[in-house]
C-alpha cells in the first residue's frame, strides 16, 4: 500500500499467476499498461503498453504467434516444413521462438543494415540469418525471402500481407486496451507502423469500443510515405513492387520500411487513425533515454518515438487527458546502435571522481 506521497508503506508481496503454463507461447500477450510518473506534463496522465513484457521482448510476438497458428489451422504450413520470411529483427525473433516452441525450422532474410544483436538472437534461438545489402532495403529482404520461397517450397510468413496480422492485434492487443481502461478515461492512442498491424488491428476494435477515442499514428520525418499521399506500387499479391519514393533511411528501426505494408493499407483506407504525426530519429532516442533514466522503463528507438509523439500531444492537451502510447520493444535491442553511444564500457569522468573519492580499489 502506497501513502499520499508515493512510499510503499509496506514490503511487497506476490502470490504467483495461480496458474502453469503448458508452452512459453500460452505467455504471448496481456502486456501491462503503466504509468508514466516523472515525464508527463502537469494535468496530464500518460500511460505506456509494455509490449517487452512479451515472451521475445516485442510486439511482434504476437503477430508470429497468429501467423503459424492461422497457417497450421488452414493447412498452408506442413508438420516440419521450413518457415521463411523477411524482418528488421523483431518479427524473427518471434517467429524463431514461435517455430523452435513448435519444431519449425525457420530462415531469416535481413538487411545487413539492422543490430546485429537481432540476427544473434535468432541464431541463438535456432534460426539460419541470410543477410542482403542494405542498399536494397527493406524490399530486398523481401524479395529474397519470396525467392527461397519459391526454391525451396518454403512457407512464406507474409508478415506485410497476411490477415493473422492485424487479426492478432484486434483479438490481443486492443481488447487488453479495452479490458484495461473499462471505466477509466483513454482519450488518445499512440503508434508507429512497421507492417501496420498494430493500427490496424487497433482501428478495427477501438473505433467500436471507444468510438471518442482518437488514434494517432506516427512515422518518421525523413522517411514519410503515409504522409507523402503517393500511392504504393504492389505486385499482384499484395506485396510491393518496388520501394516507396518518399523513403530514405532512418534510424527508428522495426517502423516504416521502404514500402506501404498491405496490412497498413487496410487502415488507410479505412480512416482507422486520426492525425499522423511525424517524429524524428533523435527526439525518439532522446525520449527513450529518458523513459530508461527517469521511469526505469527500459524501450526502444521506436518506443521512444511513440512517446515523444505522447509527450508532445500532452504539452498542449486539456487538463485531465490520458494518453497511452506504445512501446513495442526492449532497448536491449539497440545495444550495438547510436541510441548506446552515450553509454561505453569505461567510466566516464563522473564515476572516476566518484571512485577516487575514496582510496582503494581504484582502476589504475
Amino acid at each position: 500500500m502506497k501513502n499520499s506521497t508515493g512510499i510503499q508503506e509496506t514490503p511487497r508481496r506476490t502470490s504467483g499467476r495461480k496458474r502453469l503454463y503448458d508452452s512459453i507461447l500460452d505467455t504471448v500477450g496481456d502486456t501491462p499498461s503503466v504509468r508514466v510518473r516523472n515525464l508527463a506534463p502537469e494535468g496530464v496522465t500518460i500511460y505506456v503498453k509494455c509490449e517487452f513484457f512479451n515472451p521475445a521482448a516485442s510486439v511482434k510476438d504476437r503477430l508470429a504467434l497468429n501467423i503459424i497458428e492461422a497457417a497450421e489451422r488452414n493447412g498452408t504450413l506442413k508438420p516440419g516444413q521450413t518457415v521463411v520470411e523477411a524482418t528488421s529483427g523483431n518479427t524473427g525473433i518471434g517467429l524463431a521462438m514461435v517455430c523452435a516452441s513448435k519444431g519449425y525450422p525457420l530462415v531469416v532474410t535481413m538487411a545487413d543494415s539492422f543490430s546485429v544483436e537481432r540476427r544473434q538472437l535468432m541464431r541463438y534461438l535456432g534460426a539460419k540469418v541470410v543477410l542482403t545489402p542494405r542498399a536494397e532495403k527493406g524490399t530486398g529482404m523481401y524479395m529474397k525471402a519470396k525467392e527461397l520461397a519459391e526454391r525451396h517450397g518454403w512457407f512464406l510468413a507474409r508478415q506485410f500481407e497476411t490477415e493473422a496480422n492485424a487479426e492478432m492485434h484486434e483479438n490481443t492487443t486492443a481488447q487488453e486496451i479495452i479490458g484495461d481502461f473499462d471505466g477509466q478515461q483513454l482519450d488518445y492512442v499512440v503508434t508507429g507502423y512497421g507492417t501496420g498491424g498494430t493500427v490496424a488491428g487497433l482501428g478495427r476494435a477501438l473505433r467500436k469500443a471507444r468510438p471518442g477515442l482518437k488514434i494517432i499514428l506516427s512515422e518518421p520525418s525523413n522517411a514519410q510515405l503515409v504522409g507523402s499521399g503517393i500511392p504504393q506500387e504492389r505486385s499482384g499479391d499484395g506485396g510491393p513492387a518496388k520501394s516507396h519514393p518518399a523513403f530514405e533511411p532512418h534510424p527508428i528501426q522495426g517502423w516504416t520500411p521502404d514500402f506501404v505494408p498491405l496490412v497498413l493499407q487496410e487502415a488507410i483506407d479505412g480512416g482507422y487513425y486520426d492525425d499522423l504525426v511525424p517524429v524524428s530519429g533523435a527526439d525518439g532516442m532522446h525520449w527513450a533515454r529518458e523513459l530508461a533514466a527517469k521511469e526505469g522503463i527500459m524501450t526502444g528507438v521506436s518506443g521512444g518515438s511513440t512517446f515523444a509523439i505522447a509527450r508532445k500531444i500532452a504539452e498542449t492537451a486539456a487538463p485531465g487527458t490520458v494518453i497511452l502510447a506504445m512501446l513495442p520493444d526492449t532497448g536491449e535491442r539497440y545495444l550495438s546502435t547510436p541510441l548506446f553511444e552515450p553509454f561505453g564500457a569505461d567510466m566516464d569522468e563522473e564515476e572516476l571522481s566518484i571512485s577516487n573519492s575514496t582510496p582503494g580499489y581504484r582502476m589504475t
